[in-house]
């Protein structure tokens, strides 16, 4: 029997992987990408039923240069790599990216003071080409901007992308190459080899896996899973940020990433398009003891308005498509925490924070170099099969306007999401990929439809019936 990414495990799962890469957000799927480079046997394991379900698909969506981190640090290095191999790689995988670039605006003396140190911070840091701006420059640049701003580090580099497209591309490629993913299967238990070389054995809720080699991208839940191996190097606290999307008329209020001049209580909200053609406000940052507390407030939701309102005056005006919540790991210490236990032939890959979708390409590079610290041997570097998302972004062309595309094939002019132009041959194409998605939060991240103004209310029905249809043939396949 085959693998599918919900169904039985494969013919030979009890036989040992050589790898086993638990978690299925953007670093794991990235690091299952690059040990599907070599001649193994990789398997992508996640308690949820689709990739990028837990802080992956939450957050701001920024490539980052890594210009504001703190400079020495692991998270520094690699985010400066990361956004250098994803710039790359979404060019090759149609993944799309704006280079929009970033302004920390000042809005008193003491922000406007701080301006020097933050461009110092950038040079320590390899990002030599800030620059500071006057009030006046500022305003030609920005000129819905609230008033009262003194000026601005000018960031270029800082770049808005798809994190939905990115996550599902690593996984997508992996799969292509030969990674098994087995989705909805929480690991309850693993026992470690009581000799070296021996597998180890983990109790999955679909049944049992081996692996030589283990790596922990549990996110949220990395410190559990490394209890499971009795380890206990860190502590992850759930840090909510909560978010507003803007309807699409917003987007000619907003230029650049507006970012705010770091302060005592952390970097603050920010205001910035995406590549759908909305804007962002947020996040909030909130610690709390609830690991699954992915609501909004109605406190955080209009502290963010009011912040937002007080940035772009013009944005109190404009519509909230939608608002949501994401959970981020803090550990206590302001850099990742990534280790290698040879012992045990396990890595953790542990505390990574709001910058690890840029840096997702340079940590799995980074893993491949602690899983060969403990032992393992990767063999002939081989060609990763190629892929092509579909392209999400407002900024590029979109199927519906493709009349090539509608030629071939005249489902994609058949739109069903009007809010959001989305057609039926992008939705057929998402339901019949390799890394098909579980329901409707699955297709809204693979085709946007369901995300617009309306939130689906409209094109609801229909998006169902085609998932239904679609399960009725994978079945009677």
């Amino acid at each position: 029997m085959s693998a599918g990414p919900r169904g039985p495990l494969p013919d030979g799962a009890a036989d040992a992987y050589d790898v086993v890469v638990v978690g299925a957000g953007v670093v794991g799927c990235a690091v299952a990408r690059a040990l599907a480079r070599y001649p193994l046997r990789i398997a992508l394991v996640d308690a949820a039923d689709d990739v990028g379900e837990g802080t992956s698909k939450a957050n701001t969506a920024i490539l980052h240069t890594g210009f504001d981190a703190s400079p020495g640090t692991l998270e520094a290095g690699l985010v400066r790599a990361g956004h250098r191999l994803l710039t790359a790689y979404a060019a090759e995988t149609g993944i799309p990216v704006e280079p929009v670039g970033a302004l920390l605006v000042a809005w008193d003396e003491e922000q406007r003071a701080a301006l020097p140190g933050l461009a110092a911070k950038a040079a320590r840091n390899g990002h030599h080409a800030t620059r500071i701006v006057d009030a006046a420059e500022l305003r030609r640049r920005e000129p819905h901007l609230g008033p009262g701003a003194l000026g601005a580090l000018a960031v270029p580099g800082e770049s808005i992308v798809c994190a939905w497209s990115t996550t599902l591309a690593y996984a997508t490629q992996a799969v292509l190459s030969g990674v098994d993913l087995l989705l909805g299967r929480r690991v309850t238990e693993v026992v470690p080899a009581p000799r070296t070389g021996a597998p180890h054995r983990l109790a999955t809720t679909r049944g049992p896996l081996t692996a030589r080699f283990l790596v922990n991208a549990c996110g949220l839940h990395a410190d559990g899973f490394d209890a499971l191996l009795g380890v206990r190097d860190f502590t992850v606290t759930p840090r909510r940020g909560q978010l507003l999307v803007l309807d699409k008329f917003a987007r000619a209020l907003v230029r650049h990433i507006l970012l705010p001049v770091p302060g005592p209580l952390g970097k603050g909200v920010l205001v910035t398009p995406t590549v759908y053609g909305n804007v962002l406000v947020g996040p909030t940052a909130e610690d709390l003891d609830d690991r699954t507390a992915t609501g909004t407030t109605a406190d955080g939701l209009a502290g963010l308005r009011e912040q937002g309102a007080r940035i772009v005056p013009g944005l109190a005006e404009e519509e909230v498509t939608a608002a949501y919540a994401g959970l981020r790991a803090a550990t206590g210490r302001e850099d990742y925490r990534c280790a290698a236990h040879p012992e045990l032939r396990y890595v953790t890959v542990g505390g990574i924070r709001s910058t690890g979708l840029s840096a997702s390409l340079a940590l799995a590079e980074h893993v491949l170099g602690l899983l060969a610290e403990c032992g393992l041997r990767t063999g002939p570097e081989r060609p990763l099969a190629p892929v092509r998302v579909p392209n999400l972004g407002e900024a590029f062309p979109r199927p519906y306007r493709d009349a090539s595309a509608v030629a071939r094939d005249p489902e994609f002019g058949a739109v069903v999401c009007h809010c959001e132009h989305v057609t039926r041959g992008e939705v057929r194409a998402a339901l019949g990929s390799p890394v098909p998605p579980a329901g409707l939060d699955g297709l809204r991240r693979r085709t946007r439809a369901g995300a617009g103004r309306c939130q689906g209310s409209h094109c609801r029905p229909t998006l169902r019936a085609l998932l239904e249809e679609h399960g009725k043939g994978a079945g009677a396949r």
